[in-house]
């Protein structure tokens, strides 16, 4: 890296409250974390969540994986 290289601030997880069919941003961030694989989602790529357990998921596949459990 160059000191005259741009520095690209770091991505922050973000804090949200899910809701049915909607969530509310608590503290802003890129992503948050799939409750199963703790893979970063970005907060434009979040489709699914529990409202219930407050955790959000990757893909359906993660939210069924975590039904089971």
């Amino acid at each position: 890296m160059n000191y005259i290289d741009p520095i690209l601030p770091p991505q922050r997880e973000a804090k949200i409250r899910y809701l049915d069919g909607d969530y509310q941003i608590l503290r802003e961030g890129e992503f948050v974390r799939c409750a199963v694989s703790g893979d970063p989602i970005r907060i434009d790529n979040l489709r699914y969540w529990s409202v219930d357990k407050q955790v959000a998921f990757k893909s359906a596949w993660e939210s069924f994986l975590d039904s089971r459990r």
